[in-house]
């Protein structure tokens, strides 16, 4: 069968040959695919830039669909996307500053956070005066249905189950 080639901006794969790659990365498909991803990492004030340089593309605005999609060469952006875009820069602008000036930013790793949080609820906890014990896992009544269960999970009857002759001590 041979080697095959998996591109990972299209998520398909092709027998991998120098015919074959080539065409398919000058593709139209390809490129398009290949600029969508890198766009995904663009930061916002760029995205911004550009947007508002554009016109509005009469067409998203009438039906909401373009033929052109992320080719089109007009924006797709209602009002309410570019004020939203624009309260993110401006957000992120001055975070920026606050990091320059040296400012107590609260740190962005899920580490930092999880610590915090976790030191928050231990304070709650030792505020409380009675402490809350969770209440144990229950299922719903008839839940799991005792029937649809195999007899190795089923819970054992009251007594215990039953010991078959051949196996009793005696």
């Amino acid at each position: 069968m041979g080697k095959r080639y998996f591109c990972d901006y299209c998520d398909r794969s092709f027998q991998d040959n120098l015919h074959n790659r080539k065409k398919h990365l000058n593709g139209v498909q390809h490129l398009r695919a290949k600029r969508v991803w890198y766009d995904s990492f663009r930061d916002a004030a760029a995205i911004l830039q550009e947007e508002q340089t554009k016109k509005p593309c009469r067409k998203f605005l009438q039906t909401g669909q373009c033929d052109f999609g992320s080719n089109c060469r007009f924006s797709h952006m209602t009002e309410q996307d570019l004020e939203k875009l624009s309260a993110q820069v401006q957000g992120e602008q001055r975070l920026k500053e606050l990091r320059q000036e040296g400012a107590d930013v609260p740190p962005g790793t899920i580490e930092d956070w999880l610590e915090k949080r976790a030191k928050r609820l231990s304070a709650a906890q030792s505020n409380s005066a009675l402490p809350e014990k969770p209440a144990p896992f229950q299922y719903p009544p008839g839940w799991p249905p005792v029937q649809d269960l195999p007899p190795s999970l089923q819970a054992p009857p009251p007594g215990g189950w039953p010991v078959p002759p051949n196996l009793q001590w005696g």
